[in-house]
Formats: structure tokens, C-alpha cells, sequence
């Protein structure tokens, strides 16, 4: 087993970044400014919910990533 590089590295740290910026930061303003329908507090509510549900699953994700020698 042999450890990755330091391009394949530094691409995926890239990726994680770019992916994660628009995970944590657009996602939660989208569902912000579109779901009009529901009241403020419920807006806010499914957006700090599908934050940490987000979280979660990049977590895991990174994990398993990690697991299999990807990153």
C-alpha cells in the first residue's frame, strides 16, 4: 500500500472544498430563498436540519473515502 501523491492530494482537498462550499453554503440559502411557502422558523428549521444531515453524510462519505485509500 502505497501513500497518494501530493498532486492527487492537493486535487482532492481542492474538490472537497469546492463540494463542501457548495453543500454547506448554497444549499441552506436555497432552501432559504425558495421555499416561500413556509413560515420563517420552518424555513430555518429544514435548513439547519438538512445542514447537519449533509454533514453527516460527508462525513461518512469521507470516511469511507478514506477507508478504501481514495483520499
Amino acid at each position: 500500500m502505497s501513500p497518494i501523491g501530493w498532486w492527487r492530494a492537493a486535487a482532492s482537498a481542492l474538490t472537497i472544498l469546492v463540494v463542501g462550499a457548495g453543500l454547506f453554503v448554497y444549499a441552506p440559502n436555497w432552501v432559504l430563498t425558495h421555499l416561500t411557502g413556509l413560515s420563517r422558523g420552518g424555513r430555518v428549521a429544514i435548513a439547519t436540519i438538512g445542514f447537519f444531515v449533509l454533514l453527516a453524510a460527508v462525513a461518512w462519505l469521507l470516511h469511507r473515502l478514506q477507508g478504501r485509500h481514495v483520499v
